[in-house]
């Protein structure tokens, strides 16, 4: 799904839309991908003349497609009328710097539902590096 599809599933608009592509490969796992194009609101104070991806940044990112999961989850029209809100973040880490221009492979899984709550892990990939792994809880209201 392009930009366009992601905005029917996902609340999140410019500039906090960061993902430009996200496929469901089956029911608990997604790849999504984003380019960093330079000009992102987060570049621009994170470093001037070095910018740098920030990690929450990269967080969020795979949080998006996490929720792109969640949010198609299930054929009930109220699971999808509801949000999934970030509820929590365990293990990050940061293995590689992410820059203008670098072209992000995002993997994510949702490893575990409880009700209402989802849990999921992800992982960010640049030319074939991990840059960023973490794991992630969801409450879809």
């Amino acid at each position: 799904m392009n930009k366009q599809q992601l905005e029917q599933i996902l609340p999140h608009r410019q500039e906090m839309l960061l993902l430009d592509t996200c496929e469901k490969v089956d029911d608990n796992h997604a790849l999504a991908t984003y380019k960093i194009r330079g000009d992102e609101f987060f570049l621009r104070g994170h470093f001037p003349d070095n910018p740098v991806v920030p990690g929450v940044i990269l967080c969020e990112i795979m949080a998006q497609s996490c929720c792109v999961l969640i949010n198609q989850s299930n054929d009930d029209q109220t699971h999808k009328e509801r949000i999934a809100y970030f509820t929590g973040i365990k293990e990050a880490k940061f293995k590689g710097i992410v820059r203008p221009q670098d072209e992000l492979k995002i993997e994510t899984e949702l490893t575990r539902q409880m009700s209402n709550f989802y849990f999921a892990k992800g992982k960010i990939v640049v030319k074939d590096n991990i840059v960023a792994l973490a794991e992630f809880s969801f409450a879809l209201v």
